[in-house]
């Protein structure tokens, strides 16, 4: 009975022992992790800037398969967050400050710390140097789980290394999977569309095309709005030498609507018209070669370009129903033959892309009361 006593006592101290150990174990920690990701800067900057792609790349899925994500509505720059669940417990990370294709901060809240991180973005022999630098507080749990994995510089620094070497391998793979297909002269149909006008600089069209869309599509479901087809781009300015493109962010619907004045949205018609239509498979960063190849192909078998017709990106299947950039599908139609009265661009002499140089197409937006977004969370950027 003694002995017993004694092994329970012995236990006891030990308990104590351990946990007086954990508790005056450093209560913060600090780690930074470096990696060089075989892509350009703006390619590797745009995929992290979205929190549907950490999902994907983030080690923390691969050491628990069944932790759950949800994502706010816009997943893109500052403000945007995801929350997630699973074995550990639960956390929420936030975007606080980016600047673009350069640095995001970011604050994660986890058992009840706070935590800072911040990831910077530079040019480098090779592709991009992402550095990754994290600090904050750690529970008495959170202690615990260190002292097994080395101590928290380690389980963090280990955490960081295995996920940028799944965002290069993830990059590698997703970015650099594409093909451009040039597939011929077609009759483009026409019809009404809802629209948000943008202008902004060229390399933030993608950024904008992915806060505004997702905006887009929650006003049509909760105004009832039936979407007859996949949304696209009509672009107004695309003027390399001053870094500025202006465009509508477009939804497809089957008859005209009417907004408020003073709305962020608009209504407008496409009439039909015949294009060169050219399709890409894959990541948008392709999309420049995409246009010079069709633009080339028009000179090369001597077809007429009319450089005042529509100048359009359909976004077939995008980034909101796939999350793997290279099952992206985008068409783009060149407008040749005979002009269409919608919006006037042309193609620009530097980047083979379209550039204005007539007026703006027909507007069939009325004032009345119906149909106004509840806020304006979408302005112009510049």
């Amino acid at each position: 009975m003694k002995i017993l006593k004694y092994i329970l006592l012995l236990i006891l101290l030990a308990v104590i022992g351990l946990t007086v150990y954990i508790a005056t174990q450093p209560g913060e920690y600090e780690s930074e992790q470096s990696r060089i990701i075989k892509a350009q800067k703006s390619v590797v900057f745009s995929y992290v800037n979205d929190y549907k792609n950490w999902e994907d790349f983030g080690s923390w899925k691969d050491d628990d398969p069944n932790m759950q994500f949800t994502y706010s509505d816009t997943t893109i720059g500052k403000g945007a967050f995801y929350t997630w669940k699973g074995s550990s417990g639960e956390g929420k990370t936030e975007t606080v400050f980016e600047k673009e294709n350069d640095s995001i901060a970011q604050k994660t809240t986890f058992s009840g710390n706070e935590g800072k991180a911040y990831l910077t973005f530079k040019d480098t022999v090779g592709g991009t140097k992402v550095t990754w630098h994290s600090q904050g507080k750690l529970s008495f749990m959170d202690k615990a789980y260190a002292i097994f994995k080395g101590g928290a510089k380690k389980m963090v620094g280990d955490m960081q290394e295995r996920t940028l070497a799944k965002l290069d391998k993830v990059i590698s793979y997703e970015i650099n999977t594409y093909s451009i297909q040039v597939d011929g002269i077609v009759q483009k149909s026409g019809g009404y569309y809802f629209q948000q006008k943008v202008t902004c600089k060229i390399s933030e069209v993608q950024k904008n095309v992915g806060i505004i869309l997702p905006s887009m599509l929650r006003f049509f479901k909760d105004n009832n709005i039936t979407l007859t087809g996949s949304p696209f781009i009509l672009y107004n300015t695309y003027d390399v030498p001053n870094n500025k493109a202006s465009f509508s962010v477009c939804l497809p619907m089957r008859e005209e609507i009417f907004t408020a004045e003073g709305s962020d949205y608009t209504s407008g018609k496409l009439e039909p018209f015949q294009a060169l239509k050219t399709t890409l498979k894959g990541d948008y960063s392709h999309g420049k070669e995409a246009w010079d190849k069709a633009l080339a192909h028009i000179k090369k078998n001597n077809l007429t370009e009319n450089k005042s017709g529509s100048y359009i990106e359909v976004y077939v299947t995008s980034a909101a129903q796939v999350k793997n950039p290279s099952k992206w599908v985008t068409e783009i139609y060149v407008p040749v033959g005979q002009s269409a009265p919608t919006e006037a661009v042309t193609p620009s002499a530097v980047s083979g892309t379209p550039v204005k140089t007539t007026t703006p197409a027909t507007n069939t937006t009325k004032t009345v009361t119906p149909a106004k977004p509840v806020v304006k969370e979408n302005q112009v950027i510049e």
